[in-house]
């Protein structure tokens, strides 16, 4: 995914020159082409990510996007009050951009571990939630981010994720996508790596075989209303994500209901709290977890 993103990041810049790439101290083996190509609009704000939230701010206050990049919870936590306070109420051009969703740093640590992002940014109603599920669905979200100005937090994964989608079409956000078709009218609903445990879980096992897949590669408080017309097309409907229950996708879908009916065709698969503070790999994280 973090391939795609500088890839797609570095076709963009050619032809828009007030797109600018800062990066706190991380990313190397990854952007060193873009910092290459385009010297003057490649900054390292060092491991600061305070000051290089509120320098994105200000750069995009000039009219510059901004996209600043680094592990999950590094501009995330250490920078909310920048976040909330500089880009959100001021509905700038800066995208955050963090790899390593999820577990995919499992061996780093409970530091390294980001299972409480999603909670964190879809607080602040002015970001876009952007959580692909695989390289396909990274460019269609860096399209999508490039076309639609204003505060976006992009999720990556880490690295040799598998395609689940065949093609790259437009995003709608909001809405959900379809990855397999539902043949009982059930269906697993995902975002970022819930796309891969779904797969597993279809894959897996003959309860599941019949089950659709959809992704909401794009989502947040903006687009709740969006949400119960879709839950209405179906049965059962399984959301699946590698983040916590507690302010996680599965919750926002809940909180998304209107017909109160609803929230007995919803079920949540979604770390348990027993992956906190565990050290190990990504599989071995998602078995502790409860997702494997």
């Amino acid at each position: 995914m973090r391939n795609t993103f500088i890839k797609k990041l570095i076709a963009a810049a050619e032809i828009n020159s007030k797109i600018i790439l800062m990066v706190g101290d991380l990313g190397y083996s990854v952007i060193e082409e873009f910092q290459e190509k385009f010297p003057d609009r490649f900054y390292n704000a060092g491991i600061s990510e305070q000051n290089m939230a509120s320098m994105a701010a200000g750069l995009a206050f000039e009219g510059f996007h901004v996209f600043i990049y680094s592990i999950a919870n590094f501009p995330t936590f250490r920078c909310a009050e920048q976040l909330r306070n500089d880009v959100g109420y001021h509905q700038l051009s800066v995208t955050v951009v963090t790899v390593g969703g999820g577990l995919s740093y499992g061996n780093l640590g409970y530091s390294h571990h980001a299972v409480q992002d999603l909670g964190l940014m879809r607080l602040f109603p002015e970001f876009d939630i952007v959580s692909p599920g695989d390289p396909i669905e990274t460019e269609m979200c860096m399209d999508y981010i490039l076309n639609n100005k204003g505060p976006s937090y992009l999720r990556l994964k880490k690295a040799g994720e598998p395609n689940y989608h065949t093609h790259v079409k437009n995003i709608v956000p909001g809405i959900w996508s379809e990855v397999n078709e539902s043949k009982n009218n059930k269906i697993f609903l995902t975002t970022s790596g819930g796309l891969h445990l779904a797969q597993l879980l279809k894959n897996g096992s003959s309860a599941y075989s019949d089950y659709g897949v959809y992704t909401c590669p794009v989502w947040g408080a903006k687009f709740k209303h969006l949400q119960q017309h879709q839950i209405d097309r179906f049965g059962e409907i399984i959301t699946v994500e590698d983040h916590l229950l507690d302010c996680g996708f599965g919750s926002w879908v809940r909180e998304s209901i209107t017909v109160q009916e609803s929230h007995l065709k919803i079920k949540n698969k979604a770390l348990s709290q027993d992956v906190i503070g565990k050290v190990g790999s990504e599989e071995y994280l998602l078995k502790i977890g409860g997702l494997l």
